[in-house]
C-alpha cells in the first residue's frame, strides 16, 4: 500500500486486514501473529514496535484478540495479560 493509514479502530484494522490486503483472519492466522507481537525478542514485532511504536502494537494486540473471539476463540492474553515479564 502505497497511502497512509491510520488505524485508530477495530473496524478500520480489519478492512485494512481482510479487505484491502486480503488476508482471512483465520485462527491459526491470529494466533501466529499473537504470538510473535507479545513477543518483544521477535524480530518482527522490533520491527513493527519501531515503525508504529508500543501503543500501537498494544492496540493490534487487543484487536487480533477481538478477532479471535469473534471466532469462538479464546485468548491467551486472559491467561498471561499479554505482557512480557
Amino acid at each position: 500500500m502505497s497511502e497512509t493509514m491510520t488505524l485508530s479502530n477495530y473496524a478500520d484494522w480489519k478492512h485494512c486486514i481482510t479487505q484491502l490486503c486480503g488476508i482471512p483472519l483465520t485462527g491459526p492466522y491470529i494466533e501466529e501473529r499473537l504470538t510473535a507481537l507479545r513477543d518483544p525478542a521477535n524480530h518482527t514485532t522490533q520491527k513493527f514496535v519501531s515503525m508504529w511504536g508500543e501503543d500501537h502494537r498494544l492496540r493490534v494486540i487487543g484487536w487480533f484478540e477481538q478477532a479471535q473471539q469473534e471466532q469462538g476463540g479464546t485468548t491467551t492474553a486472559s491467561a498471561s495479560s499479554g505482557q512480557a515479564s
